[in-house]
C-alpha cells in the first residue's frame, strides 16, 4: 500500500493520540494537556479525532478493494 502525505499525517496523529491515551490510562497524565493551553489542546484532540475517522474510512476502502479482487 502506497501512502500519500495525508495518510502519513493521519497515521502520525493517531499514534500520538494513542500514546496520549496510554499515558492517561496508566499514569493519569496527559502529554497534550501538559504541553498546550486548554483551547489549543481541544483543537489538537479534534484534529486527532478527524485523523482517526479518516483512517477508519481508509480501512473500509481497502476492505472494499479486497472484496472486489476476489
Amino acid at each position: 500500500m502506497k501512502m500519500n502525505g495525508l495518510d502519513k499525517l493521519a497515521y502520525v496523529l493517531v499514534v500520538i493520540g494513542g500514546l496520549n491515551w496510554g499515558l492517561i490510562g496508566f499514569f493519569e497524565w496527559s502529554f497534550v494537556d501538559e504541553i498546550f493551553s486548554n483551547s489549543l489542546a481541544r483543537i489538537i484532540y479534534g484534529v486527532v479525532g478527524i485523523a482517526a475517522l479518516y483512517m477508519l474510512l481508509q480501512i473500509f476502502m481497502m476492505m472494499s478493494k479486497e472484496s472486489k479482487k476476489s
